[in-house]
């Protein structure tokens, strides 16, 4: 056959095609609304209908199998499309909606992480120009701040952009009743600070967070032995006790804020592996307060622990054009070889495809958490 007919044949099928599949998916859907099917009955009869395909499918059984599941999934995401918005999480969407937040407020108490000159002061001050900071020994103890009220927003890392998550606050988002309601990225730049008259080569101790640490591991790395590496709760707290070394030799990662404000001098300076380094910082409040401009939306999900389960969701995600950008799982104590995936996708809840997607993730799930709704700066 020559290309022109080829062409000319695979056009004359696709107009066949189209519209059979327009109405397979219509009758699909009377199907399931006349709840004459189980879940159980329908999932058995798409099993029938592989097992038929694959046997006449010869070696294009594989991908036949592929395209029937993917009809399979582009059937289910048109049918939540038209299903009414319900569930547990539609209580905590509906009320934030009706708060109907202005602007993101300028002001506020603010709880915080470590002391002052800790980057998590940077960024909240940068949320929050005119906010009251108060600072906490752990990233626990902030959670609890504003879970119970005594601080209406808190702000803690999450990510940064070279050394991964910070597990202990996704750990905090699923055990503690608190909201994202904004994200920022704040780039960090890392010095070692140390006392006046210190040199590189008398320091004997360098203290940091372990995330400072990591993000700092190839210059520590040609330090050699000699130098032992301690983590601790904070960048500025490390900076803090290298101020008060009896004999000057501990010196502290942290940034050039901390220096100045400690008395500190930078023995070396710009000393993070990249110099695209970023942390993400979160903002987090009681209420999933939900502001004008906010189209990323986090989940925590426990999937049902069997093959296939996870890409049922990704495939519901490309059926409704839903672009995920996060996707990191994290085991489920006392589960042998069981995970938690954090989700983070673009959207809205104001839009009925993701609020759809809502309550199915939420009905198909074994645990659902909606962590918010937020805009990142």
């Amino acid at each position: 056959m020559e290309l022109n007919e080829i062409r000319n044949e695979i056009d004359s099928l696709d107009k066949e095609l189209l519209p059979l599949i327009l109405k397979r998916m219509e009758l699909s859907d009377l199907a399931v609304k006349s709840g004459a099917l189980t879940p159980a009955e329908i999932k058995s009869r798409e099993r029938g209908l592989l097992k038929w395909a694959g046997e006449n499918s010869g070696s294009l059984e594989p991908f036949i199998h592929r395209f029937y599941t993917y009809l399979f999934e582009l059937g289910r995401a048109y049918r939540e499309t038209r299903s009414p918005y319900g569930g547990a999480v539609r209580g905590e969407v509906t009320k934030a909606l009706s708060l109907n937040c202005g602007e993101f407020p300028q002001t506020g108490t603010v709880a915080v992480q470590g002391v002052e000159g800790a980057y998590a002061q940077m960024a909240a001050d940068r949320m929050f120009p005119r906010g009251n900071l108060i600072f906490f020994k752990s990233f626990e103890a902030v959670f609890d701040a504003v879970e119970s009220g005594l601080c209406r927003f808190g702000v803690v890392p999450i990510e940064n952009s070279s050394n991964g998550s910070v597990r202990a606050n996704y750990d905090l988002l699923n055990r503690k009743n608190v909201k994202i309601v904004r994200s920022e990225r704040l780039f960090v730049r890392h010095e070692l600070l140390a006392q006046k008259g210190a040199t590189l080569d008398k320091i004997r101790e360098i203290r940091s967070h372990e995330q400072a640490l990591g993000q700092c591991s190839e210059f520590l790395k040609g330090l050699g032995d000699r130098v032992k590496v301690v983590p601790c709760a904070n960048t500025a707290m490390a900076a803090e006790l290298a101020a008060r070394s009896e004999f000057g030799d501990i010196a502290a990662i942290a940034s050039h804020s901390a220096c100045e404000l400690y008395g500190l001098v930078p023995i070396a300076k710009d000393i993070q592996n990249s110099d695209n380094n970023y942390t993400r910082f979160i903002c987090i409040s009681r209420e999933p307060e939900i502001y004008p401009g906010a189209d990323r939306i986090s989940l925590i999900l426990a999937l049902k622990h069997r093959p296939g389960a996870l890409y049922e969701i990704l495939a519901k995600l490309t059926a409704l054009e839903i672009n995920l950008i996060k996707l990191e799982s994290c085991p489920i104590v006392g589960h042998d070889f069981e995970f938690m995936f954090f989700f983070e996708m673009q959207g809205s809840v104001r839009d009925p495809k993701v609020a759809a997607l809502l309550e199915s993730l939420e009905q198909s799930c074994e645990s659902f958490k909606f962590l918010g709704n937020y805009a990142e700066v």
